[in-house]
């Protein structure tokens, strides 16, 4: 039986990674409660200011530069963008009645992309099983990897509390998790008093690859760092490692990798942790292989596995769709009922072999998830629900859209999926006047329906 879990907390690592970014002169502060909504972390120790000279939000009490160069991104008058019919401004009832009757025209729709919140991921669902559409994410195959392991084989999973209060080993499987997510070791509690001593082990990477990483983490008190090449592959390394847990004997194991596997066993609470974005082909084995090793170590001692990933709302989703239909992304509720099918409805794959004939992408995070360009000879009519950014693309409908964290509250779930962040608007910016995902859905929801109603004969009394 797993023990319970801490409470989380928001101190943070020692070492000088974080220096507090100097606030301008010309900035009002925001000193309401913040959580980052732009990677799965969902760290809520910063702040967030307003700089008056170019109403561009800054970040405060930390050097993260996915949330900087993401909050960089919103201005004041996000408010001026308007909804667009073939890049032409249209109002927002116009834009709706287009996209409504895309929807309706559709065979088999196609939704993608699902960066949103809870409340947006709902309506998401409900215009899904109306339409009959598939649901992917646009980090789909980094995520079913996990999934398809979870499902075939089971896992043992951890949470960024845990890991914070009781990991000892932390082997990070191929390459520095802060390149992707910079905040990962102060969330892990690397370098506070919690946890007495601490051994980071990359594996697959070099000190060169985060030169500055490196120097922090070898600085923090009771920490040691270390980097191991891969002894083949990922997979080759996990299945010689676990071999080397159980005990067997492993002719030409590398010395460094024997120390590991002596290590792991002695550790208290080992933890693997994975970025499912950095997982190569056929990733689910790469997985399997991670929660086998788990498996070995807790015949002796105490192990879990950590996915890092769920980008853009996509952990969130996937959540929602699970818990509302009985089944994850990559789902339709179609002719058959629902149906699940994790390889077939890969988004790229039906786009690729034209098995979709509408697409609509919900993007409200950021403008860097882009709908997917139509393949070559056949354009498929999108709709886009997005940042303000997306504007650009060429989507025959686009709707510009709050972004939950930032314009409206909201709420997200973490990487470790077992705790729900709430989402706080920034109060040092003025309100964007944008409408939500999930006012929009539900209002091309209703759209869809009186459609339908309208094109439906009426039935003759008896």
């Amino acid at each position: 039986m797993m023990a319970p879990r801490p409470k989380a907390s928001h101190k943070h690592m020692t070492p000088n990674t974080h220096i507090a970014l100097a606030t301008s002169a010309e900035a009002s502060a925001s000193t309401q409660p913040w959580t980052c909504p732009f990677c799965p972390l969902l760290c809520d120790a910063f702040k967030v200011t307003l700089d008056k000279a170019d109403s561009h939000l800054r970040l405060s009490g930390s050097h993260c530069h996915r949330a900087q160069s993401a909050l960089a991104t919103f201005k004041s008058d996000a408010a001026s963008t308007t909804a667009t019919q073939h890049g032409q401004a249209c109002t927002l009832d116009d834009a709706i009645a287009a996209a409504a009757r895309l929807l309706v025209a559709s065979h088999q729709p196609l939704f993608g992309g699902l960066g949103t919140d809870v409340a947006g991921a709902r309506a998401l669902y409900r215009l899904a099983a109306q339409t009959g559409a598939i649901c992917d994410a646009a980090g789909g195959r980094a995520q079913m990897d996990g999934l398809r392991a979870l499902q075939d084989r089971g896992a043992f999973t951890t949470s960024l509390a845990e890991v914070r209060t009781r990991a000892d080993v932390i082997v990070c499987l191929g390459g520095w998790p802060t390149q992707r997510y910079p905040e990962f070791f102060n969330r892990c509690g690397v370098g506070e008093a919690l946890v007495k001593r601490r051994d980071v082990v990359v594996l697959g990477a070099q000190p060169s690859d985060a030169p500055d990483v490196w120097a922090a983490l070898s600085a923090a008190p009771g920490v040691t760092v270390s980097c191991l090449p891969w002894h083949g592959d990922a997979f080759t390394t996990l299945q010689c490692l676990s071999a080397l847990v159980a005990g067997r004997a492993v002719p030409e194991a590398p010395e460094a990798l024997s120390a590991l596997a002596a290590q792991l066993r002695a550790a208290t609470y080992g933890v693997m942790a994975y970025q499912t974005y950095a997982l190569p082909e056929q990733g689910a084995l790469i997985v399997e292989a991670a929660n086998h090793l788990v498996g070995q170590l807790n015949q002796h001692t105490r192990a879990a596995t950590l996915a890092l990933g769920g980008d853009d709302g996509a952990n969130t989703v996937n959540q929602v769709m699970t818990w509302t239909s009985g089944l994850p992304l990559r789902s339709r509720a179609g002719p058959l009922g629902l149906e699940h099918d994790p390889l077939c409805f890969d988004a790229a794959t039906l786009l690729a072999d034209h098995a979709v004939d509408a697409l609509l992408w919900v993007s409200s995070f950021g403008a860097t998830q882009k709908p997917p360009t139509s393949p070559p000879g056949r354009a498929v009519p999108t709709v886009v629900l997005g940042h303000p950014d997306l504007a650009s693309s060429d989507a025959d409908v686009f709707i510009p859209v709050a972004t939950p964290g930032v314009d409206v509250a909201g709420h997200l779930f973490r990487t470790d999926s077992v705790v729900l962040m709430p989402l706080s608007p920034v109060h040092a910016r003025p309100p964007s006047g944008l409408p939500t995902v999930h006012d929009m859905l539900d209002r091309l929801s209703h759209a869809v329906t009186a459609l339908r109603a309208a094109a439906t004969p009426p039935q003759e009394a008896p």
